[in-house]
């Protein structure tokens, strides 16, 4: 598994352009159900609009889809699915609605209005690095703990879920190359008396990017 990046939060934005009221809607997801739902509750919560143009893209699949739905042709879709692989941004759909207001924008004002809109949403959400991290389970003698706690803190590794019982219990969130270095770093530190294993992974946010 790949670091990617996506929205650091959902957002809104809307501009009017020549009389049309241009809705965009930047959704997280992370497979094509949720997008349908997305465009299911878009549709109900902003009904009666003449269009409902989306694109996303889904890492895991690696698929990406967009919907012009019945603007011309490269118009509407693609515009907004091309700002999504420009920004290298995955897990995100991105939904403009319009709302017709009566004037003809052409295929080039069909498309700077799309994008334009699709842009403005994007960069009110933000961006975010996604990173995949092992999890590491942990069994700590009571001796050992606060040893423990300050190695990871100095060395910038995240804990959670401690519980407290015949042993201290602790998952460790580690990055894929860091994790012959831990788990010598564990081993040799305590002369292995802290037992671990690993327990799946998980993607963990980085700083916010603009």
């Amino acid at each position: 598994m790949d670091s990617f990046y996506t929205v650091a939060q959902e957002a809104s934005e809307e501009q009017i352009i020549e009389k049309s009221r241009f809705i965009g809607l930047v959704k997280r997801i992370e497979n094509t159900a949720q997008a349908e739902q997305n465009l299911k509750e878009t549709r109900e919560s902003l009904p009666n609009a003449r269009h409902y143009v989306y694109a996303y893209r889904i890492h895991a699949s690696k698929l990406e889809k967009s919907s012009d739905d019945g603007e011309p042709q490269g118009t509407g879709g693609k515009p907004v699915l091309d700002l999504l692989q420009h920004r290298q941004i995955w897990n995100v759909q991105i939904i403009v609605v319009r709302y017709f207001g009566g004037i003809l924008l052409g295929t080039g004002g069909l498309t700077r209005a799309y994008a334009g809109t699709a842009r403005v949403a994007l960069e009110k959400a933000g961006r975010t690095l996604l990173i995949p991290h092992q999890i590491y389970s942990l069994k700590i003698p009571y001796s050992w703990y606060e040893q423990i706690k300050y190695g990871l803190r100095q060395h910038g590794w995240e804990s959670a879920n401690e519980q407290f019982m015949e042993y201290i219990s602790l998952d460790v969130f580690i990055q894929y190359e860091e994790q012959d270095h831990f788990v010598a770093w564990l081993d040799e530190h305590t002369n292995k008396q802290v037992l671990w294993k690993p327990e799946g992974f998980t993607l963990k946010t980085s700083a916010i990017i603009s």
